[in-house]
């Protein structure tokens, strides 16, 4: 490329981040139903990215096919930087390996913008369970005549893997009762019909504050601000239970570099303004950003170590 061309180049990244900061309106679209945990974390950025960009953010809800259908909303808009998906780590890195055709390509049709949370996954029992820790829960699983049975929000979702991470770190097996969402598999877990859960804190924290639920072990490297009482599993001496439901911002790939940098400081300056950061850390969402490289690698990493679980455990959706 010669002189004239990067100047005519540069020329033409300059103008599309110009049309972008002076467009009306931006929306994010969001991969599940209203009222959920990441409708949630979307709507608490929203208010504060659109006093970055200086323009309204709506939120869109486009349910369905585990976020196959939010993520072609976003692939069929304008690559202008206006529409926006946020994803968990579920349709970013895990479907990939779950589903042997899929409407999109994360590698190949979305760039990364930032992440936004991490929601670290916590063991949950019922309020008269005997175990007070995930020790216990465990010693009391390898104790019974059959296989503790643990609920999960869907067959490949985070919980199920975390419940299958748990396994090959305790060498107990548990039986897998897969629920249609979280809702369903912990008010079953109340009702005592399944022994244990593994959820996002946000999804949990008011049923174990409200003395429902019981907290025996989080699945992260440290304890959660929100639950500081709560011991890590592996302080538990129970390893290998690594399990991160992050949220993450992405645009199509065929975005103009310079507006997903725009795009990435907004987001950045929106997370760390109190009033969003106060309200995710409040939710039991651990408010975190990254830069656009710094989620490439994550999402090409998480895509890779839930590809050899679920290879190896021969996990497959109907």
């Amino acid at each position: 490329m010669n002189k004239r061309q990067v100047l005519m180049a540069a020329l033409c990244l300059a103008a599309s981040a110009t049309a972008f900061a002076q467009q009306g309106s931006t929306r994010i679209v969001v991969s599940f139903s209203p009222g959920g945990p990441v409708d949630f974390v979307a709507r608490t950025l929203a208010v504060q990215l659109s006093k970055e960009l200086g323009r309204t953010v709506l939120v869109e809800n486009k349910p369905g096919a585990n976020g196959a259908i939010g993520a072609t909303e976003v692939l069929r808009a304008e690559p202008d930087g206006n529409t926006i998906w946020i994803s968990s780590v579920g349709a970013a890195a895990i479907n990939p390996a779950l589903y042997d055709k899929l409407p999109y390509d994360m590698q190949r049709d979305f760039a990364p913008v930032s992440l936004v949370v991490n929601n670290v996954e916590l063991l949950v029992v019922n309020e008269k369970n005997p175990a007070k820790d995930a020790a216990d829960f465990v010693a009391l699983a390898r104790k019974n005549s059959g296989p503790t049975a643990m609920a999960s929000s869907g067959v490949g979702s985070i919980p199920h893997l975390a419940i299958e991470q748990l396994s090959d770190s305790t060498g107990v097996r548990f039986l897998h009762v897969p629920y249609k969402g979280a809702a369903p598999a912990i008010t079953d877990l109340m009702g005592g019909q399944v022994a244990g859960f593994f959820g996002d804190v946000p999804g949990l924290i008011g049923q174990v504050k409200g003395g429902k639920l019981r907290a025996i072990g989080i699945a992260s490297k440290k304890r959660h601000p929100a639950l500081p009482d709560v011991k890590t599993l592996e302080e538990q001496g129970l390893k290998g239970v690594d399990t991160i439901n992050w949220y993450a911002l992405f645009v199509s790939a065929r975005t103009p570099a310079p507006i997903v940098d725009a795009l990435n400081k907004a987001v950045q300056k929106a997370v760390a303004a109190p009033s969003v950061h106060d309200a995710l850390l409040q939710s039991g969402a651990e408010p975190m950003t990254s830069t656009p490289q710094e989620l490439a690698s994550l999402v090409k990493a998480d895509t890779e170590k839930w590809a050899q679980l679920i290879k190896a455990k021969n996990i497959r959706v109907d």
